[in-house]
C-alpha cells in the first residue's frame, strides 16, 4: 500500500515520538548516575549496574550530548546531568600529557588508549554543551580540538588515524571510518557551537574521502577498514563492537544522515551529497533488510552475504533518522514506507516494554540475546531516532533546538 501522508506530519505520531524520547531519558536519568564520578552501565532490566567501576568515553561522552539536548528541550535535571559527565570528561578521562584517555575509574586509569573515536565523542559532547549554555564547555571544546588536529588529523588524505597508546606513540597500521564518521557528526556540532569555519572544512574533507571517493568507486558499499594509505582493507578482522568486519548497513545509514545534514550546514555548497546520500540508503536497504524476519542483518560480507545475522538496535535508529533526513530533501513515498517499516520493527521487536529503554540485539527466532552488547545500551541511538524525526534535517538536534 503506498503512503498517502507522512508519519512525521501527524500530530499522534509525533507525540509518540516524544514519548519514546521521555521513557528513554527517564530510564537513564534514574538509574544513571554513578555519585563517585561519570555513569553505570545498565542491565537489562535497566537497573544500575554497580560492580563494573570503568567508564569508556564514548558513554561518559553520549550521556553528555544527549542531556544537552534534553536541557535544550527544558527537561528539568538535565543540565545537572551533563554537569556531572562534563566534571568526569575534564578531571578523570583528561589526562595529563594531553588527550583524552578510553577507560578511566572514579581513581585509576587502567585503559589509557588515545583513539580518534572517543575523542570525537568528546567534540560532539563539548559542542552541544556549549549550544546548552554549559560554563566550562568551550574550554573543552578548545582542548579537544587542538588534540584533535595536531595528533590525529591527517591533512594529504583529509581524515584522522585511528589511535595512540599513553605516550602518543600510534599503536598500529590502521585507518578507520568509524570514528571519521562519527568526527564528522561532531564536527558540523563544533562549527554550530563556534562559528570555526575550519570544522566544517574538516567534516567535508572526510565525507569526501569515506564516502565520494571510497564508496562510490565501491558501488557504494561503505568499506570499514583501511590501510594506512587509505585503500580499503576488505580482509580486515577487528572486534565485533567497534571494527566489525566486512560491511556494515546501519554504516550506510547513518552516512546518509549526516550527508544530508552536512549539505544543509554548509549552506547546499557540496553538490554531491544528496545523491550520494540517497545511493548509500538504497544500496544499505537492499544489501541489509531481513525480508523474511526484519530487521537489518548486523554485517555482510564482501560479497553481501550476511556475515552477522543479528538483528541489532543501533542499525534499525540509523535507518528511521536516514529515511526522515532523506525526506526532508524531496518528498517520496518510498522513502515513507521504510520510514514506517523501520519503526514497526523497533516498536515490535527492540522496545523493552518490561524494562524500559531497547533490547540491544535479538537472534534469529527474534528473541532478546547478547555478546558483543549486554543490557540496556546507552541513550545515543535510540533517543536520536525519537527526536531527528521531529525536526528539519538543516543542522544538529543542539542547534535546531538552540534556535526554537
Amino acid at each position: 500500500m503506498t503512503p498517502t501522508a507522512r508519519w512525521t506530519d501527524l500530530p499522534e505520531h509525533r507525540r509518540w515520538l516524544a514519548r519514546e524520547a521521555d521513557d528513554l531519558l527517564r530510564l537513564f536519568e534514574a538509574e544513571s548516575l554513578d555519585p563517585d564520578g561519570g555513569f553505570f552501565a545498565l542491565d537489562a532490566e535497566g537497573r544500575a549496574l554497580r560492580d563494573a567501576p570503568l567508564r569508556e568515553i564514548h558513554a561518559t561522552a553520549r550521556m553528555v550530548h544527549c542531556y544537552a539536548i534534553a536541557a535544550l528541550m527544558g527537561r528539568p535535571g538535565a543540565m545537572e546531568i551533563v554537569d556531572h559527565g562534563m566534571r568526569f570528561l575534564w578531571e578523570r578521562h583528561r589526562q595529563p600529557g594531553g588527550g583524552y584517555a578510553w577507560g578511566v575509574t572514579a581513581s585509576e586509569t587502567p585503559d589509557p588508549r588515545l583513539t580518534g573515536y572517543g575523542h570525537a565523542f568528546v567534540l560532539l559532547a563539548a559542542s552541544s554543551a556549549e549550544m546548552a549554555g554549559h560554563p566550562q564547555a568551550r574550554r573543552m571544546i578548545d582542548d579537544v580540538t587542538e588534540v584533535l588536529r595536531a595528533r590525529f588529523w591527517e591533512e594529504a588524505p583529509g581524515a584522522i588515524r585511528e589511535g595512540f597508546d599513553a605516550d602518543w606513540t600510534e599503536t598500529e597500521a590502521y585507518r578507520g571510518q568509524n570514528c571519521n564518521m562519527h568526527l564528522t557528526e561532531a564536527l558540523m556540532a563544533a562549527h554550530e557551537a563556534t562559528g570555526d569555519a575550519r570544522h566544517l572544512e574538516m567534516a567535508e574533507r572526510i565525507a569526501d574521502l569515506i564516502v565520494n571517493r571510497r564508496a562510490r568507486e565501491n558501488g557504494w558499499r561503505l568499506a570499514e577498514h583501511f590501510h594506512p594509505d587509505w585503500s580499503v582493507n576488505p580482509e580486515y578482522e577487528g572486534d565485533p563492537m567497534f571494527r566489525p568486519a566486512g560491511l556494515t548497513p546501519g554504516h550506510g545509514f547513518e552516512w546518509a544522515r549526516l550527508l544530508v545534514q552536512l549539505y544543509e550546514t554548509g549552506g547546499r555548497r557540496l553538490g554531491w551529497a544528496p545523491g550520494a546520500a540517497r545511493a548509500l540508503f538504497d544500496r544499505a536497504a537492499a544489501d541489509g533488510w531481513d525480508e523474511a524476519r526484519g530487521g537489518l542483518y548486523y554485517t555482510l560480507g564482501w560479497d553481501d552475504r550476511p556475515a552477522i545475522a543479528e538483528r541489532y538496535w543501533w542499525p534499525i535508529c540509523e535507518a528511521i533518522g536516514a529515511a526522515h533526513a532523506l525526506t526532508t530533501l524531496q518528498e517520496d513515498a518510498v522513502l515513507e514506507s521504510w520510514y514506517r517499516r523501520f519503526w514497526d520493527f523497533a516498536a515490535t521487536r527492540l522496545i523493552d516494554r518490561d524494562h524500559g529503554g531497547w533490547h540491544p540485539q535479538i537472534d534469529a527466532e527474534g528473541r532478546p540475546s547478547s555478546d558483543p552488547f549486554f543490557g540496556k545500551p546507552d541513550i545515543y541511538h535510540a533517543l536520536q531516532a525519537c527526536l531527528i524525526p521531529l525536526h528539519p534535517c538543516t543542522g544538529s538536534l543542539a542547534a535546531l533546538l538552540r534556535g526554537r
